[in-house]
């Protein structure tokens, strides 16, 4: 169990980009594959009860490992990150910024907050602020960047072998500057290699892997039924033992079956009262209702009127016919201005055609996307200040400025 504790550690911490050293404490290992896991939506809560010394688990941690293996795609995930980049890419993602798969179970095992644990809003304003100055600074570093990369496009053009691309990459022009450093690239592309004969030999073996987590969970599943059934059997058995021991026990057990049946038509007794109110008060709410409903009907044709509006600006962009959404890395190629060549962004390298997509392309969907959620935020904000007006209006002696 201990050695599938730093094997989930280190897995974990290169799918997060964090670095890690085999001397971190196995404490701190076992927290931070419990915090990721959490993260990622794994709720099976016998992993979170194990020790922190790492001592037993082991087939939790099995349990863990095949979850990943199957939700999350780790061993690809694994091979995207480790890839051995010799062209100069950038990620481009035009799809729509919905909620992952993995992370939908997430919310249903938070934890849950109290009034005690309230944070001031002054202390979330100057979290906001410095996220805008440190997404400031993050991007005229990604600008200054483009320039440096456009000078090396740009000043190698017609240097590179291959006539489609027909500039060096940031990897090749320091090969071409230092060219013993091609012993360490050569080195990492054949452990890239490796891995990849690795991957295959396990695409070929998976199937006979999940049959036998098959068999694993069918024991769980056992075990846990003889659990519960020796459970039920040691509490039906007590009393009777008891009795044997104990003359005085055949009175109790009498008057126990007695409370029972009190308590059996007490019971039925406030459901029938519960019952009968219930009723009454679903028919005080569904008069409140009917009068609420005419007094805001206005309103609420008002609110369906704007929403029906948003939709149909959007409606454009619907009808049209869908695009293949773009999504992942590309690698970065200049394009002079000649008509031969406008693209901008490369998928792939060979000496024919490539697909491709330009730059211009995609900012134009970029800034469509922009402008419809910025559409959807002023709705919002709107629906925000009619709801705090109507709360303002249930407040004595305080003036509220609108903004």
């Amino acid at each position: 169990s201990l050695d599938f504790w730093r094997l989930l550690y280190t897995l974990l911490k290169q799918i997060h980009g964090g670095k890690w050293t085999e001397a971190d404490a196995i404490d701190n290992q076992i927290r931070f594959v419990k915090s990721a896991l959490w993260y990622h939506g794994y709720g099976r809560p016998e992993l979170y009860r194990l020790p922190s010394d790492g001592s037993a688990g082991s087939r939790e941690l099995l349990l863990a490992f095949s979850w990943l293996l199957h939700r999350l795609s780790l061993l690809e995930q694994l091979l995207s990150r480790n890839r051995v980049k010799t062209g100069d890419e950038t990620s481009v993602c035009t799809c729509e910024d919905d909620l992952p798969n993995n992370q939908e179970g997430t919310t249903e095992i938070a934890p849950e907050y109290g009034l005690e644990d309230r944070v001031d809003v002054r202390y979330l304003q100057w979290l906001n602020g410095r996220l805008r100055f440190q997404w400031r600074s993050l991007h005229a570093q990604h600008q200054e960047q483009c320039k440096l990369l456009h000078k090396i496009h740009l000043f190698s053009s017609g240097s590179h072998m291959d006539q489609i691309l027909g500039h060096f990459s940031v990897t090749e022009t320091d090969l071409v500057r230092q060219p013993d450093n091609y012993k360490q690239l050569l080195q990492l592309m054949e452990s890239e290699t490796m891995q990849l004969e690795a991957f295959l030999e396990w695409k070929q073996l998976e199937p006979v892997y999940w049959q036998w987590m098959e068999t694993v969970l069918d024991n769980m599943a056992e075990e846990g039924n003889m659990c519960k059934s020796q459970d039920t059997h040691v509490e039906k058995s007590e009393l009777p033992k008891v009795t044997l021991c104990c003359p005085w026990a055949d009175s109790l057990t009498g008057q126990i079956d007695r409370l029972s049946r009190d308590l059996m038509t007490l019971h039925d007794q406030l459901h029938e009262l519960v019952t009968r109110r219930k009723a009454a008060w679903c028919e005080k709410v569904k008069t409140r209702e009917e009068e609420l409903q005419k007094e805001r009907f206005c309103a609420t044709a008002r609110k369906i009127q704007e929403s029906v509006e948003l939709k149909l600006l959007d409606l454009t962009n619907l009808c049209a016919p869908k695009k293949n959404k773009m999504h992942g890395s590309c690698r970065l190629v200049f394009r002079s201005k000649h008509p031969a060549s406008k693209t901008g962004f490369g998928r792939s390298v060979s000496k024919e055609p490539v697909s491709a997509v330009s730059a211009t392309e995609v900012i134009r969907e970029l800034q469509m996307r922009a402008a419809s959620l910025e559409r959807e935020l002023k709705q919002l904000q709107e629906e925000c200040r009619q709801r705090l007006g109507e709360i303002a209006e249930g407040l004595d002696g305080v003036i509220c400025v609108s903004p």
